[in-house]
C-alpha cells in the first residue's frame, strides 16, 4: 500500500511544514518583537525625560470622620443602597429571612430580634446597633465581627453606608 517513495514524500512534507512555521515565527519575532530574539519583555529605554520633583512626598488625604458624613446623610439615597440588603433582610417587623429583620435596627440591642438565631460573634463585639457600630459592620462584616454568619463583603463607600444607616433609622423604632 505505502511504498518508500510515498513515505519519503510524507516525511518531507511534514519537515517542510515545520521549517515554514519555525522560520515564520523567527521572522515575526524580528518584525513584531523588536528582534531581541528570546528576551521578551526586556526593552531598553531609547531616551529618558528628566522630571522635576512631582510632589510625591505630600501626605495622603485624610478620610472624613464617619460622624460628619452621617450628619449629612441622605435617607432617600440610602433607600437605593437598600437594594443590596433586601435579598436577605426584610424591613417589616418580625419578618426574618436569611438575615434578621432590620425594622428598628438603629439603636436596637445586638442579637435582640425575636425568632432569629444570631452568631455569638456579633454579641461579643458590641451591645447596641449604634450608627458607628453599623458603619463598622457594613464596611467589612467579617473583619468587624470575626465569625459572623453574614457573608456579604461589605459597602466600601462611607457615603453609601451613612445613607443606608440614615434610611434604616427612618424605618421603625
Amino acid at each position: 500500500m505505502f511504498d518508500t517513495m510515498t513515505l519519503t514524500k510524507v516525511v518531507g512534507g511534514l519537515c517542510g511544514t515545520l521549517l515554514v512555521f519555525l522560520l515564520g515565527g523567527w521572522a515575526a519575532d524580528i518584525i513584531y518583537g523588536g528582534g531581541h530574539g528570546g528576551h521578551h519583555g526586556e526593552v531598553e529605554q531609547a531616551y529618558s525625560i528628566p522630571v522635576e520633583d512631582a510632589g510625591g512626598d505630600e501626605p495622603a488625604e485624610e478620610a472624613v470622620p464617619f460622624e460628619e458624613v452621617f450628619a449629612a446623610a441622605d435617607p432617600a439615597a440610602g433607600e437605593g443602597v437598600w437594594r443590596n440588603c433586601r435579598s436577605c433582610h426584610a424591613l417589616e417587623e418580625g419578618v426574618n429571612g436569611t438575615g434578621p429583620s432590620l425594622y428598628g435596627v438603629v439603636g436596637r440591642e445586638i442579637g435582640a430580634e425575636a425568632g432569629y438565631s444570631y452568631s455569638g460573634a456579633l454579641k461579643a463585639v458590641a451591645e447596641v446597633w449604634t450608627p458607628e457600630n453599623l458603619n463598622g459592620f457594613l464596611e467589612a462584616p467579617r473583619d468587624w465581627a470575626p465569625g459572623t454568619k453574614m457573608t456579604y463583603n461589605g459597602l466600601r463607600d462611607v457615603e453609601d453606608r451613612a445613607n443606608l444607616i440614615a434610611y434604616l433609622q427612618t424605618i421603625g423604632g
